[in-house]
Order: structure tokens, then sequence, then C-alpha cells
């Protein structure tokens, strides 16, 4: 297997290639025939202690570990960034913004948020980076022209409060679905920023074109038009330019770092730099990914691996007469509907995941008996739906050093993921937690002993009886898993 550098090596080499692509990247194989629910966790493991801090947030998308070891939130439908006291689960408001576009049942609003390590080390560049969604004013009420934009705040350690705003890049196409949002400060100091592809080509959305797998044009880049962004990797420098060791796509070099993405909630950097990536796929394939410099991972053409199993690809957005003469059917896309297998798809680029969650056979039936009552299909699909991703890089948790946590909305699960020495390999995943809640994002402590985990207020879930349900156990939830150390020791002994 060849052997992959880290990021900003790998980038550095890029510039050297003048946009040569890079090789296809080498994969594990996905497990045979999985589905969810095949491995149940229990409700919390032996070793930790479940503690809930505080409830009545407002649908949390981010939660960080802050200064003066707080926990800093990010509230997705109230547009507020909330300090959070870990050892009383007192709450702060510190920051709310008036031009949050937050649409009750959908997926836009306040998203991600990193820090520069200036804010943690009282240096003097205390930024916070946050991104949102807004109405960009080209649209109706009913349907309002949904835009997302990165800003950089500073935090006044003294009125303990968000001020300056700076905008960073503006006029990012948005939706009510599949918005991604996950933003994480680099080793090298830049910015990564994941962008869904809006839902396009599905549902509602069915007939607007999905546009993961086109990218920006010079003229495009030239004029600050980024609606080609859309199921991209974003890679900013700390002022929203272009850096320069971005990879050239199709000749022209922008902030696109990888494309040929669906719905990428996760973002986190590894050992040795490594880029990682948690995404949602259709009804089967969600992935974990190794972002490399320039890769095409797929989307919409392939889901998971380029398999031709379980998935084929139905260009509804083609078709005359899209949603009157010929509407969207999730489990029946007939004849003309332009239709692409997964092995026919060929660029030089495309990077397969290095773990799918689960790939099943093309026979499989995604209309489950145990959603049959309710009618929510999607509850049943062989897929997870993971929210988020973080690299656990601690020595606390014995067997932990090395990992990846993984939280789930559909299944109210933490899945760790054991990541091989070569940061290429994934091994086991373990399920942590269960519950019947949406877990949306996780943070470490600095010890590495505790685990925090913020759940959605409102939404669907798999139940105790398989089909879906809205009783969610901690809505707007901010929950510890803190380490059982007495038990290690009782182990050693």
């Amino acid at each position: 297997m060849t052997r992959r550098r880290s990021l900003p090596a790998a980038l550095a080499t890029l510039a050297l290639l003048a946009g040569a692509a890079p090789a296809t990247a080498a994969t594990a194989h996905p497990p045979e025939n999985g589905g969810a629910g095949d491995t149940e966790a229990p409700a919390v493991s032996e070793d930790f202690t479940r503690t809930v801090l505080t409830t009545g947030l407002a649908n949390p998308f981010e939660v960080l570990t802050g200064p003066d070891e707080l926990l800093w939130v990010t509230e997705r439908t109230a547009g507020r960034v909330t300090q959070v006291d870990p050892g009383t689960g007192a709450k702060t408001t510190i920051l709310t913004i008036d031009e949050v576009l937050a649409t009750e049942g959908e997926q836009d609003g306040l998203l991600g948020m990193a820090f520069h390590p200036d804010v943690l080390k009282g240096g003097r560049h205390p930024w916070v980076y946050l991104s949102y969604t807004y109405d960009g004013g080209e649209g109706t009420a009913a349907a309002p022209d949904r835009r997302q934009r990165l800003v950089r705040y500073t935090f006044d350690d003294e009125t303990n409060t968000l001020v300056e705003p700076v905008t960073l890049l503006e006029g990012l196409l948005a939706s009510d679905d599949h918005n991604s949002g996950r933003l994480v400060l680099g080793p090298d100091d830049k910015l990564y920023y994941t962008i869904g592809d809006r839902g396009n080509n599905q549902d509602l959305n069915a007939c607007r074109a999905n546009e993961a797998q086109r990218l920006p044009t010079a003229e495009e880049v030239e004029e600050e038009d980024w609606d080609a962004y859309q199921g991209k990797t974003l890679r900013l420098n700390l002022d929203g330019s272009v850096p320069g060791d971005n990879p050239r796509l199709d000749g022209v070099r922008s902030h696109v770092l990888t494309y040929g993405h669906r719905n990428a909630q996760g973002l986190t950097f590894g050992e040795g730099g490594r880029l990682y990536s948690s995404e949602q796929g259709p009804k089967s394939d969600d992935e974990i990914n190794l972002l490399e410099p320039g890769g095409n991972y797929g989307w919409p053409y392939v889901a998971g691996f380029k398999d031709d199993s379980g998935y084929v690809f139905g260009d509804w957005s083609a078709v005359e007469g899209c949603g009157t003469t010929v509407p969207y059917d999730a489990f029946v896309i007939p004849e003309t509907v332009p239709q692409y297998a997964e092995h026919d798809f060929r660029p030089t680029n495309f990077t397969a995941p290095l773990r799918t969650y689960y790939t099943v056979p093309s026979n499989h039936d995604f209309q489950g008996d145990a959603c049959a009552p309710s009618g929510f299909w999607f509850i049943c699909y062989p897929t997870i739906a993971p929210s988020s991703l973080e690299h656990y890089g601690h020595d606390a948790i014995p067997g932990w050093e090395n990992s990846l946590l993984m939280p789930t909305l559909k299944d109210g699960t933490v899945y760790r993921v054991e990541v091989g020495e070569d940061g290429e390999t994934l091994g086991e995943s373990q399920p942590l937690w269960r519950s019947v809640n949406r877990y949306r994002d996780t943070a470490i402590s600095d010890d590495g002993e505790t685990v925090w985990v913020v759940t959605d207020s409102a939404g669907l879930a798999r139940g105790t009886d398989g089909d879906a349900t809205t009783e969610l156990e901690d809505p707007g939830a901010l929950i510890a898993f803190t380490h059982d150390d007495e038990e290690d020791d009782e182990n050693e002994e």
C-alpha cells in the first residue's frame, strides 16, 4: 500500500507537480452485507459515568473545549454561541447573530465553529471562526435565498463576548438540506470547511441539478462567484483568500480542496496531519474518508465504493417534467430518468472511502418491516447518519489511542473507530452509549477522560422497536461520559 503523507506535505507536492491528479487511493474492503442495528451497544459502557450537564439547548451543532475550561456550543436554530460550565452546567450566552436564517425542521442556521490557537493561549489573535446561513435577499418568504457566510470574531475576555465580526467568505449557496457546515483549523493554520450538495436531485429538491462534480472556472473565482462550491471541502487562508498551494483542478486554483461529496458533517485532523471526514450516504454507504488534495470522492455517481452494489445514480433533474409529470420516487427510477452505473464513472482521481456504513447488495429491501408502521423508511435504511468526527489522541482510556469518535443521528450511538498505525486503515468500530437520541457532535476534555456529546432538540431517531420515533430521551442536551479510572485499576490487580 502506498504510504500517504500529511495534508500540508501533500499540498506542497501538488504545487511542485503543477496540478497533476492524485493517484487512486488504496482502500479497505467494505463489510459484507452490513446493516444498521447489527451490533447493539449498551445504554452506557460499564466503565463510563453518564451525566446530563444541561438541557434546553436549541439544536446544538458544534461543541468545543474553550478557554477557562468552559465548553462552547453553537445553537443552530437560535443563532447563539453559548458557554457551558462542565462542572455545574450553567449556561452563558456570549453572542447572538441576528442575521442567522434558521428554518424550523430544516438544516440551516448557525453551524460550525473553530478557534484560533491564541484563543486558548491568551495570544494576540483571540479569533473565533463561525459559519451560518443567511437570507441573500433574492428569494421569497416561502423560498428564501439561502446563503452561507464564514465570519471571524474577536473574543473579548474582559466582557466575555465575541465582537468585531469580519466576513471572510459569503454568498456560498445554502439550502434547507445538506449544508454540511463543519469548520476546523488545521495544523498548517488554514481553515477547512465542508459544504454539502444542498440535497439536490432528491426529495423536494429533486429538480435541482446536483453539482458536487462541477468545478469552478477561472472567471467564477475572479468574480467571487462561489456557486460551484456545492459538495466540496474548502481550504482557506485565515483572511478567507485562496491558499497558493491549493490544488489546481481543471487548471483552476480555488478554495476547493476535494469534491464529489454528499453531506460531510464530520471533519477532523489525526496523527501526521491526516484529514479525515465522515459523510452521510443516500440509502446506504455512509463513509469515513481520508481527504487527499484534489481528490474526487465520486458523489453523485458513486456512493461508497465503486462496486455497483445497492446504488445507481438517477439524474431526476435532467428530466423534462421533473416534479410534475415525472414525480420523484425514492425507490423506483423510471426509464425516462437518465441512470448511471458506478463502474461507468472513471476519473483518474477517484478516491474511495476507508470504510462504509453499510454496503449492501443491489437486491436489498430498503422498505424494512420495522419501519412499516410509521412509513419513515429512511430510519431503516442501512445507514447510521454520521454527524461529526473527532480524533482521540490521548492515552487516558486504555485501547483508545489514535481513534476516531463518530456520533450518529439515527441510532443514538457514538462509534469509536480504531485507526491503524499507517493512518490509512481502520480497525474495529466499537458502538458506545446507545440511546434514543440524535447525537450531533463531540468534544474531548484536555485530560482525555471525558467525552461530551450534544444532542438535537428534535427530529426522528430509531426507537427501541426499530421504527422511527420523535420521542427523544435527551433533546437539546449536553451529556458527559466520564471514564471510570477505578475499573481500570481493578482490572490491573
